[in-house]
């Protein structure tokens, strides 16, 4: 009798969540927001509460956020995650990544 297969959590095998192209166009997105708004990569780090070092990998595209720090980082610049998503996604359609 064969044992039954254990359903294995995440993503499937050979798979990979990090996309660098999106991830890059994030990071420009969110550099402009912040620049706009006249703050820091320290401030706004501390005001999202990530780590500053983390932060800037995500502003250089070398990290791509979770959802949560999406949400985090979009509360911290004072606009709504889906303005930080619209834009990246215009980013990426005008490929100016």
């Amino acid at each position: 009798m064969s044992t039954p297969m254990l359903s294995r959590g995440g993503r499937p095998r050979g798979r990979v969540s990090f996309n660098q192209e999106s991830a890059k166009a994030f990071g420009i997105v969110v550099r402009g927001f912040r620049k706009q708004v006249g703050l820091s990569q320290e401030a706004l780090a501390h005001m999202a509460d990530i780590e500053r070092t983390h932060f800037s990998s995500i502003e250089r595209g070398t990290n791509q956020p979770s959802l949560w720090l999406i949400l985090k980082i979009a509360r911290a610049l004072g606009v709504s995650s889906a303005d930080l998503m619209a834009a990246t996604e215009s980013a990426l359609a005008s490929s100016s990544v």
